[in-house]
């Protein structure tokens, strides 16, 4: 099997599942007991909010556990807008974003008296920052602007977002489930900003800040979502980045978890292996990302030049060194993944959220490109265990299906 669908989840690290084996036998106590089982529970949970917060240079009460990308997403979104005013009010997003923040700006709109401006983007998905500015009104409680895109890998301009949201002050949520570990991100200001009487917590001096690069893409948001998951970490684990000083509503209630942000028993062994699988992927990112982009760029290459109709999306944006996202013109997106699946290779056609459905990428239309190219396209996302040899045989495995596909619709039209 080749695995290309590392966007929609990756497989779980031996330093993570090392990480969690403690507390799936004999360390099971309940982090809320006051007892020493619930104090060994409650010690792995601070332990890993001490080093996600050394990660990404924040506080650790900064850090705020839940289940998962999407429920940071919504916590964020819907957390946020509520807690300015009593009812209504304005949010701003754009229609590349991911269904987790999508559905939940929607319902804002639908159900509780939200205006929404929804920012138009470029063929290539980068979102209008004009309009982003002329959009911002007195009443605006947050902007929340994806950092890369899970379908194209597309990297919006964070610092430019994020500075027009300063000026406007506006609150700025960003969804980071798919850019954490693969580009410079720390979601807080810059260093200098946290005077000497902040506590900080010291971070392993093996890992490279940022990820290794100096300047981070200016990603200074009030809130950042992410998905262990994603960095080969658990499914069933994220965490909430949310700037000190800031008053969130929960959206859950049952009890005081999280300083009565998240209510809910934590999930110890896979709040553990998140925090150690966010180390295990920070300490060679920056390598990483170099040895992936050009295995990207081959798999392009092979696929353009024996599928003549092929069309490259976002090539013209920063994008993801792992993503490639292609549209095979004359051929539903549906076909060519089972055709991929039974050749032995796993790819999507975009979001891994919306229970085995195939449908025309809405990131893809909201970009403004035609239906036919967002009904055709499928994403390969590379990771840690991709090879040149898998590149070279998905290319071959394009290559023969399209050819064998485009056969069988000659000979449909003939009959």
């Amino acid at each position: 099997m080749i695995y290309l669908d590392y966007n929609a989840t990756t497989p779980l690290c031996d330093s993570a599942r090392e990480a969690m084996l403690p507390y799936l036998d004999r360390h099971f106590g309940n982090p809320s007991s006051v007892h020493a089982a619930g104090r060994e529970a409650r010690s792995a949970i601070d332990d890993a909010r001490d080093k996600l917060a050394g990660l990404l240079h924040v506080k650790p009460h900064e850090i705020i556990f839940t289940g998962g990308g999407t429920e940071s997403c919504n916590l964020a979104v819907l957390g946020l807008a509520r807690c300015r005013m009593e009812r209504g009010g304005h949010v701003i997003s754009a229609k590349t974003e991911h269904h987790a923040v999508l559905n939940a700006v929607e319902h804002l709109e639908k159900h509780e008296g939200f205006e929404v401006t929804w920012l138009n983007a470029s063929r290539d998905g980068i979102v209008d920052l004009d309009q982003l500015a002329k959009s911002i009104r007195p009443e605006t409680r947050l902007v929340s602007i994806m950092t890369a895109n899970n379908e194209t890998g597309v990297i919006q301009p964070m610092r430019e977002i994020s500075q027009i949201c300063r000026e406007k002050g506006v609150l700025l949520h960003s969804d980071m489930v798919q850019s954490f570990g693969k580009i410079p991100v720390i979601p807080s200001e810059v260093e200098e900003s946290h005077n000497a009487s902040s506590k900080v917590t010291p971070r392993d001096p093996s890992i490279p800040k940022a990820f290794g690069a100096q300047d981070d893409i200016g990603s200074l948001v009030d809130a950042a979502s992410f998905a262990a998951h994603k960095f080969y970490g658990p499914k069933g684990a994220g965490f909430l980045f949310l700037r000190s000083g800031l008053s969130i509503q929960p959206i859950m209630f049952g009890g005081a978890h999280e300083n009565e942000r998240r209510p809910g028993t934590e999930n110890v062994a896979a709040i553990a292996g998140m925090a150690v699988a966010a180390e295990w992927t920070f300490r060679d990112c920056e390598h990483e990302q170099q040895r992936e982009a050009p295995l990207r760029d081959e798999l392009w290459t092979r696929i353009s030049e024996s599928v003549s109709e092929a069309k490259q999306n976002g090539a013209s944006a920063p994008r993801l060194a792992n993503t490639l996202n292609v549209s095979l013109l004359g051929l539903d997106s549906e076909t060519l993944l089972i055709a991929l699946d039974l050749e032995g290779v796993c790819a999507s056609s975009g979001s891994a959220c919306m229970v085995g459905s195939v449908v025309a990428s809405h990131v893809l239309l909201a970009m403004g490109l035609p239906i036919e190219r967002a009904r055709s396209a499928v994403r390969f996302s590379l990771g840690k265990w991709t090879t040149a040899d898998e590149i070279k045989a998905t290319g071959d495995a394009v290559q023969k299906i399209v050819e064998r596909l485009q056969t069988r619709k000659s000979a449909y039209a003939v009959a």
